[in-house]
């Protein structure tokens, strides 16, 4: 299962990348990070539903210095080459 999220707010500037990846990892999901031009940072994640879940409600927080606003979420293709999650710059 895979999903891609866009997270909107100051998101930016607040370590926001680093902590989803941390996020991901504790809960073994792969795909990526990165922000946008926008100033909304973009992400997409694949694992087991549970584990989505859980990283979804995460997102919808943040860390600690982030103000997240909205986020939206829209279902993707697994991509089986995706074998960690990183941060994209």
């Amino acid at each position: 299962m895979a999903k891609h999220i866009i997270v909107k707010g100051i998101v930016q500037g607040v370590f926001f990348r680093k902590y989803t990846q941390q996020k991901a990892n504790e809960l073994n999901i792969t795909g990526w990070v990165r922000n946008t031009d926008d100033d909304r940072v973009e992400i997409l994640a694949q694992g087991k539903e549970t584990n989505l879940r859980d990283f979804i409600e995460w997102c919808k927080q943040g860390p600690p210095n982030a103000e997240v606003e909205d986020i939206e979420i829209t279902d993707e293709e697994n991509d089986d080459r995706l074998k960690k999650f990183s941060v994209v710059y």
